[in-house]
């Protein structure tokens, strides 16, 4: 195996069987109609010996990025020490001191149709050798690894014909997601044109400006950063999904209406109907309060602790701990950093699921005091 991967790498070429992936369809919810084929996800599998080879030169590329600070400073996609949290920690930070200065803020989050299958391999290796400085052996190998891929599709052990791969980075690999964020290194530099405050995190990207009510000329500075990046993604066979994009204002009730008045669309991109927006797994409300996250963690984590309840007498005490942290402590665990002093009347109800997860673990009463059994 060592010998193959150093092979590969000091010829630069990626072997064919390396490059053959298996899809298998997965319906993206049970309830869905397993007749229409638009319901399911398709799940790419590629051989482990290539997710090795991948994972050696994703080290090294990591490794020259970081050394070079080749990175976009606010992508937090597939970085270390980065994630969802620390990117919507940023975002959160910046709407809440606009607030406190008495601006409204207006928050896009932009929605890609399908961008990681729309790449342009030719694009891509230009950036790789003009942007990131990749050349020799090196861009030999990105060459080798994009060229000449395929892909099949198995249903009960029924395979299709093979079918090559043009566009796109391969999913289920170790190096796509890196590469993605590489092609989108220009984006950056467009919207900052605009004087423009965003975050990205993956093909996620975030658009928010601070105003006072009656700048609403700033409007103006939103809409040419739109047009731009439109033009810019049609250029790099990408495309922005206006109707899945979506819009909110932040800020002081009284203040946030006065702006909403003088928005009907952003560049075709209506404004949300709702006063909540999902962003990153994490629910938004226009007061910043989270109320609305805090409820849906709530809902989701009783149902299935109702689920639990259920099978408990037949689970071991290992097994129903498992349980449990699948389905409710990574619910309460994810992004958690965001509810930095939010009330006790708030916080209060994730306690409540706290307590409700350890009763059942230990099986003891109601009545029963919580701290001892918490710790």
């Amino acid at each position: 195996m060592l010998d193959l991967i150093n092979l590969s790498l000091v010829t630069g070429y990626v072997p064919q069987a390396f490059k053959v992936a298996v899809i298998k369809p997965l319906l993206k919810k049970p309830t869905l109609d397993p007749d229409v084929l638009a319901n399911y996800r398709p799940i790419s599998n590629l051989p482990f010996l290539s997710k090795i080879l991948e994972r050696t030169v994703a080290n090294q590329l990591c490794e020259h990025l970081q050394r070079n600070s080749l990175f976009e400073e606010f992508q937090s996609g597939f970085r270390v020490h980065h994630s969802t949290e620390t990117a919507l920690v940023k975002v959160t930070n910046d709407l809440l001191i606009a607030s406190d200065n008495g601006l409204v803020s207006m928050l896009i989050l932009l929605d890609l149709s399908a961008a990681f299958d729309t790449i342009d391999h030719k694009l891509l290796l230009q950036r790789l050798e003009h942007s990131i400085g990749i050349k020799g052996t090196a861009l030999d190998w990105f060459k080798s690894y994009l060229s000449d891929r395929f892909q099949f599709v198995r249903v009960n052990n029924d395979s299709s014909e093979h079918t090559r791969v043009n566009h796109g980075v391969p999913q289920g690999s170790v190096l796509g997601p890196i590469l993605f964020t590489l092609y989108m290194l220009p984006l950056g530099n467009i919207i900052r044109k605009h004087c423009i405050n965003f975050h990205c995190y993956a093909d996620d990207t975030q658009l928010y400006l601070s105003m006072k009510p009656n700048e609403t000329n700033q409007l103006a500075r939103l809409q040419d950063c739109l047009k731009d990046i439109k033009t810019w993604m049609t250029y790099n066979f990408l495309l922005l999904n206006s109707d899945k994009t979506e819009v909110i204002v932040f800020g002081p009730k009284h203040l946030r209406e006065l702006l909403s008045k003088h928005i009907v669309t952003l560049d075709g991109i209506t404004l949300a109907s709702s006063t909540t927006v999902r962003n990153l797994g994490v629910i938004f409300d226009q007061d910043m309060s989270f109320n609305s996250h805090i409820k849906q963690i709530c809902r989701t984590s009783f149902f299935h602790l109702r689920n639990i309840v259920k099978i408990r007498n037949i689970l071991s005490q290992s097994d129903a701990e498992k349980l449990v942290h699948a389905f409710l402590t990574s619910r309460l665990d994810y992004c958690n950093s965001l509810l930095s002093g939010c009330p006790n009347s708030s916080l209060k109800y994730l306690q409540l699921i706290q307590n409700a997860a350890a009763r059942v673990l230990t099986g003891v009463s109601k009545r029963d005091q919580i701290s001892p059994i918490l710790v």
